[in-house]
């Protein structure tokens, strides 16, 4: 009973103040209120502790979420999409690696080795990105799928759900290319698109985006060469294909672009 436990702590009290040193004293009657007052302190470090252990990478525990140091991104890859031809929606499996992603965090960007220069990461926490099929360095953080890239590896960026030709935005010097859509007609008469013959791939097309540009040694931006609505052609194999609403896009570099030119009305 609580009267009990009180007086034996009052008796306990009047004894240690006779015979035993202060802090001795102070030691054994906190042990005897433990024993009936609620002890917070340990729910706390329980709590504490589960919340550290939560987390996993690679299935190790850490203590707690990781940070992207320079130009590195974390991203969570998403699941392709291809449409069948009644126009469903399915996972392209055919991908040996999903190149789409959101951002679930950046580190603050890289330093020039030359200037000590703060080059910016052009991405943020919430963006989708779209990058190489092989970059990065995959990892299991969480128990979801994640990518470490480099902000060297991203060609373009985008804000919401899916990818629109409104939203898109090439990433730094990259130059969003409509290519063409030229047709080949058989000796028979059948109209096939110039896609399906995969030994010539389309190097032209017009200029739809362009991004900020390439980021020189002051932090600053070299404009594109080129602008939107030219035609320009580029080397070949130099683009990254990519479709977005339906319509085929090329992303290009603006060192691979070898010339441009004004389109007739």
């Amino acid at each position: 009973p609580i009267s009990l436990r009180i007086a034996y702590f009052i008796t306990l009290s009047t004894i240690f103040k006779m015979r035993l040193p202060s802090v001795l004293s102070a030691a054994m009657m906190a042990t005897a209120v433990s024993g009936f007052a609620p002890s917070f302190n340990n729910q706390n470090q329980m709590r504490v502790s589960t919340n550290l252990n939560s987390m996993t990478l690679d299935g190790q525990d850490i203590r707690g979420p990781i940070t992207p140091l320079g130009n590195f991104v974390l991203v969570r890859t998403k699941d392709s999409l291809s449409a069948t031809g009644g126009g469903i929606l399915l996972p392209d499996m055919s991908q040996e690696r999903p190149t789409e992603g959101e951002v679930m965090s950046a580190g603050p960007g890289k330093l020039h080795p030359h200037t000590g220069v703060r080059i910016t990461n052009p991405v943020s926490v919430g963006m989708s990105v779209l990058y190489g099929k092989f970059d990065g360095t995959p990892m299991t953080y969480d128990d979801e799928q994640m990518q470490m890239i480099r902000d060297d590896d991203i060609m373009l960026f985008y804000t919401g759900v899916k990818m629109t030709q409104k939203n898109v935005n090439p990433c730094r010097d990259y130059v969003l290319v409509k290519l063409d859509e030229e047709k080949l007609e058989t000796e028979s008469g059948v109209v096939i698109a110039a896609a399906v013959t995969k030994d010539d791939l389309p190097c032209v097309g017009t200029v739809f985006k362009v991004g900020e540009g390439r980021m020189s040694s002051t932090g600053e931006y070299t404009p594109s060469p080129v602008k939107i609505g030219q035609m320009v052609k580029f080397k070949d194999y130099a683009g990254n294909d990519v479709k977005i609403d339906g319509d085929e896009f090329s992303l290009v570099r603006m060192v691979d672009i070898l010339c441009s030119t004004e389109i007739k009305d």
